[in-house]
């Protein structure tokens, strides 16, 4: 092995940490590490990838690396691939040492503004809050909220582990939302909706992109680290819904006990198909930014949300299926379209899966769990809980259906070309 195959390597390897860092799926890592590495002529590499981990070999080449999960910035996974793509089609390789500085430059450039990614949330929780049944005025309360949320998951969250960034992130949306409901109901009704504001502000909170990507490696056979990646985000679930449990313990202890609740109401106006539709939107394009998605791609991303919404709105309402069947085919919808977006886009596919797939993840089935353990209603929160479980595993069997049917096409036409 030369001296510049063995730099390939590393750097292959290197580029595959910024990958893996950064909330790629395993499929996907390994591909671009293995254009990297034969854009140089190395033939003999072998890469083992694991949820947060890399081991790289070839000939008389050794190198493991332990990878620890920062966050989720889309950006640097798209610039990665790009990179080992414009590798793959040079007739010459570029110079090792350019190949450097532009995996540096990746590496090192500034993630989402922090205003932005204030902005993406608080716009994010409350058009969501639209979307489970909130009105109008339910939105503008949970956006103010969503700003404060917003900061302190900017600011604090780096700065914690991810269990606690987690539960402090379900008491602080949490209490927000009820302290907010709590000083405009003094002395009389309220026009407010409290469980609508809880369930769109914790949706900031949900681990959208180690559940996301851990289907996909279930999907690709990557068992391993798609359990890992599942048990992940089923802990940072189980964290959301402790945190917002808190919230309203601390609340009773404060006032005369656990305030009592109904379940949601669907606004007459918020409910209207148009209204639904342009929240979805703009929700996904909020939480586009909070996932570090690149700005030209938060227009498609928005796309995907709205189409994946749409469908599953279609099948509640006009087909009469259950939220679980509804989920099912609203989430093969974005997956599908996050498929073909990928193909006109140039980008992977993870982008628009990630963010297009979070309307349908059951929020309110996080909330309305919490809430009933707090009141020891262990049976209503045991069926709550069983519902949002199956929501979920419908959403992953659309996935994965989607994926394997991508999967066999690409085969067909390679086959036939």
């Amino acid at each position: 092995m030369t001296s510049e195959q063995e730099q390939a390597l590393q750097l292959a390897t290197q580029a595959g940490h910024i990958m893996l860092q950064n909330g790629a799926e395993i499929s996907r890592v390994e591909e671009t590490m293995k254009r990297i590495a034969n854009a140089y002529g190395v033939e003999d590499e072998n890469f083992f990838i694991l949820s947060n981990g890399i081991i790289t070999t070839g000939q008389h080449y050794a190198r493991a690396e332990f990878i620890p999960i920062k966050g989720t910035q889309l950006t640097p996974i798209v610039q990665i691939n790009q990179l080992s793509r414009e590798l793959s089609q040079q007739s010459t390789p570029m110079p090792i040492q350019e190949l450097s500085s532009r995996i540096e430059a990746i590496r090192t450039q500034k993630g989402t503004p922090i205003w932005e990614l204030i902005l993406g949330i608080a716009l994010g929780v409350s058009s969501f809050c639209i979307l489970f049944g909130g009105s109008l005025l339910d939105a503008l309360v949970t956006f103010i909220c969503g700003l404060i949320l917003g900061a302190f998951m900017a600011f604090a969250g780096p700065h914690m582990a991810r269990i606690s960034n987690n539960l402090l992130g379900g008491l602080v949306g949490g209490g927000l939302c009820i302290l907010s409901y709590r000083l405009l109901t003094q002395g009389g009704h309220s026009m407010l909706h409290l469980p609508n504001m809880i369930i769109g502000t914790i949706i900031a909170l949900v681990p959208g992109v180690p559940f996301t990507n851990g289907i996909r490696d279930v999907a690709n056979e990557d068992y391993i680290a798609g359990g890992t990646r599942l048990a992940d985000a089923f802990l940072a679930f189980l964290c959301i819904a402790l945190g917002v449990a808190l919230a309203f313990i601390v609340d009773g202890l404060l006032d005369s006990g656990i305030m009592q609740l109904e379940q949601p109401v669907q606004d007459a106006v918020a409910s209207h198909w148009g209204i639904q539709l342009l929240a979805a939107f703009v929700g996904t394009v909020g939480f586009s930014a909070l996932f570090g998605a690149p700005r030209r791609h938060y227009i498609e991303c928005g796309i995907a949300g709205m189409l994946g919404w749409a469908i599953y709105l279609l099948f509640i309402r006009e087909v009469g299926f259950s939220p679980v069947g509804a989920a099912f085919f609203g989430a093969l919808a974005v997956a599908v379209a996050s498929a073909l977006l990928a193909i006109v886009r140039r980008c992977p596919t993870t982008v628009f899966l990630i963010c297009g797939i979070i309307p349908l993840v059951p929020g309110g089935g996080i909330f309305w769990t919490a809430y009933h353990l707090v009141n020891n209603q262990l049976r209503m929160a045991a069926t709550t809980g069983f519902v949002a479980l199956k929501v979920t595993i419908a959403i992953a069997g659309g996935i994965i259906l989607a994926g394997i049917a991508a999967k066999h096409l690409f085969k067909k036409r390679n086959h036939q070309q």
